[in-house]
């Protein structure tokens, strides 16, 4: 009996390591980014965000976080906040994408987003699913995922954490090193 509890103990871990693998599941650098137009939040006013036209003022971070005012993404928020005006010089976009409902984004991108960035309502979960950013097959929230998406619609960089402490700093990298590879 003992070594069968063991076994069950075992395969249950497996199970939710499995689990755990497809949740951090992400589209891989050089994928063509999903195109679309979702409604949107900034400095409480929404607005319609279209990923093709923001991609022709340049790179866009793309940030998926799993729900608005939940301190981890109330903190990455905050980060994304203080470094927008360095993403916007090196010619970035920022956004947010979660399934929370436009009246609850319109408030987080005045609170959490201090109105530095655009925040991006997807109902029902259909932009996560396409960019492989779903929590766990089945669920419609978001997975704590980053994406760097080039001008030409193709994923550059991408990093997946549930911690939200190097999802800024990460970015920021990548999104230097396409604008010095850019510089004449």
């Amino acid at each position: 009996m003992h070594g069968r509890m063991n076994w069950k103990n075992t395969t249950a871990a497996l199970a939710l390591a499995l689990l755990g693998a497809n949740a951090s599941a992400a589209l891989a650098v050089g994928d063509a980014a999903p195109d679309f137009t979702v409604p949107g939040a900034l400095g409480g006013k929404p607005f319609s965000f279209s990923l093709a036209e923001s991609l022709k003022k340049g790179p866009v971070v793309l940030y998926f976080y799993p729900a608005a005012f939940t301190s981890g993404c109330t903190a990455e928020a905050h980060d994304f906040a203080e470094a927008t005006p360095k993403f916007n010089t090196l010619g970035a976009t920022v956004v947010g994408m979660s399934n929370d409902d436009i009246k609850t984004l319109q408030k987080f991108s005045t609170e959490a987003c201090r109105d530095k960035f655009a925040v991006l309502a997807d109902a029902g979960g259909r932009i996560t699913k396409r960019y492989d950013a779903a929590m766990m097959r089945g669920l419609e929230m978001a997975d704590r995922i980053s994406y760097v998406i080039s001008p030409q619609g193709k994923v550059l960089y991408v990093y997946s954490s549930s911690n939200p402490d190097e999802h800024v700093k990460k970015t920021m990298a990548a999104v230097e090193k396409w604008k010095a590879a850019k510089a004449p």
